[in-house]
């Protein structure tokens, strides 16, 4: 029999976000994944070896080749690809696109969040950073959230109206404080070290939903929002002593361990009164990786 290999395109094609978060939330009534990540480096480029085993789902592996001069060269800076194997004997189940895998797996991951934490009739949703996860939050959310006006806002206003000419509907705004404080939701996917939420701008009955960080050293929302907010993350094993949006505020005395309520594998503790701020870490993860794969080749072979 063929090994099936996945392209990005004919993929998406099948799959479906609300049918995705599903599949995320299966797997995490499943027994607890293992997780490893390896580096390999020939400067300045990278080869970062993610890995996952659930017991009932099976392995993935996902390679990310980070090659910085590829641009000057008109290439992509980042290929890869996932295999995944099956959980009964080992052997080789698919090969799926490395970029299929990443863009449904981040966003899912913060929208299986914002469904269970956000106001169901959210009217309107803020995505913080024009990149191309930014494209894949309007598509996630509006899906999630189909009441709801998508407004985005990006520190180059160029940069959003490019994402709004290929998302119909999307309305970019400049002042960030004032766009923060009218949306019942808020995503941020930036690469900022420093916050660009702030507490202060916060109301109750909001929801805040954190991509972009992923280094100890980065971090999009100030201590004020953390202080406020009852926070969530997808893992507590990726993220509480890894990202600084939880690193920083937890070593300044600011919050505590205790202030981070549950992770997925503690679903039904993501619940949120009315008043209400609740904040999502999303750090992502090979477990993440290997659900969302797995998903992918159960729509491609059904």
């Amino acid at each position: 029999m063929s090994i099936p290999h996945i392209p990005f395109a004919e993929g998406e094609a099948k799959l479906d976000w609300l049918e995705l978060t599903r599949a995320l939330a299966d797997g995490h009534s499943l027994p607890k994944a293992q997780i490893g990540d390896t580096f390999l480096y020939r400067d300045p480029d990278t080869m970062l070896t993610r890995s996952a085993w659930i017991d009932g789902l099976g392995i993935a592996v996902k390679t990310a080749n980070i090659f910085p001069r590829n641009p000057e060269r008109g290439d992509p800076m980042i290929n890869g690809a996932v295999n995944l194997y099956s959980d009964h004997d080992g052997a080789l189940s698919a090969l799926v696109d490395f970029h299929l895998v990443t863009k449904w797996k981040t966003a899912g991951d913060s929208l299986l969040a914002a469904l269970r934490l956000a106001d169901p009739d959210a009217r309107e949703v803020l995505v913080v950073g024009a990149g191309t996860v930014g494209l894949s939050l309007c598509e996630a959310f509006g899906t999630g959230f189909p009441k709801a006006a998508l407004k985005m806002w990006n520190r180059t206003r160029s940069k959003a109206e490019e994402v709004a000419a290929r998302y119909d509907g999307l309305e970019v705004v400049d002042d960030l404080a004032t766009a923060v404080n009218r949306a019942d939701i808020i995503v941020t996917a930036t690469m900022s070290s420093e916050p660009v939420i702030r507490g202060e701008w916060l109301r109750p009955g909001q929801h805040l939903n954190l991509i972009g960080a992923y280094r100890p050293d980065m971090r999009e929302a100030d201590d004020e929002a953390m202080r406020r907010a009852r926070i969530f993350v997808d893992s507590f094993d990726t993220t509480v002593d890894h990202i600084g949006e939880l690193m920083m505020p937890l070593a300044d005395g600011v919050i505590t361990r205790a202030d981070v309520v549950a992770d997925y594998y503690d679903l039904d503790a993501f619940k949120a009164s009315r008043d209400d701020i609740t904040v999502f870490k999303n750090g992502g993860g090979a477990h993440l990786d290997l659900m969302t794969s797995r998903y992918i080749l159960d729509k491609w072979q059904g």
